[in-house]
């Protein structure tokens, strides 16, 4: 059974770092591609990151140059630095890995950019 769960979420200032985790069970990070959307109030979801299963990474215009997304595969764990955060950053942030064609989300974490 795949299960992907976040972390790190929270209130931030505007300028501000986080930094989410996203343990996954039940696939290998290291060979899946994982992905980080997000999903603001009133808005689509958006893809923000990507890193692939050999390794490279893939990001949407609006994060480049401030988020990183990374991989520890010992730990099975997706990490999303988040850096010189936007208040239109804050969204419900989400982990994602499609598997044998088959969707898989995590619950979500909120982050919240104050001005």
């Amino acid at each position: 059974q795949v299960q992907l769960v976040e972390s790190g979420g929270g209130l931030v200032q505007a300028g501000g770092s986080l930094r989410l985790s996203c343990v996954a069970s039940g696939i290998f990070i290291s060979i899946n591609d994982m992905n980080w959307y997000r999903q603001a109030p009133g808005k689509q979801r958006e893809l923000v990151a990507t890193i692939f299963g050999l390794g490279s990474t893939k990001y949407a215009d609006s994060v480049k140059g401030r988020f990183t997304i990374s991989r520890d595969n010992r730990a099975n764990t997706v990490h999303l630095q988040m850096s010189s955060l936007k208040p239109e950053d804050t969204a419900v942030y989400y982990c994602n890995s499609v598997e044998r064609g088959r969707p898989y989300w995590g619950q979500g974490t909120q982050v919240t950019v104050s001005t």
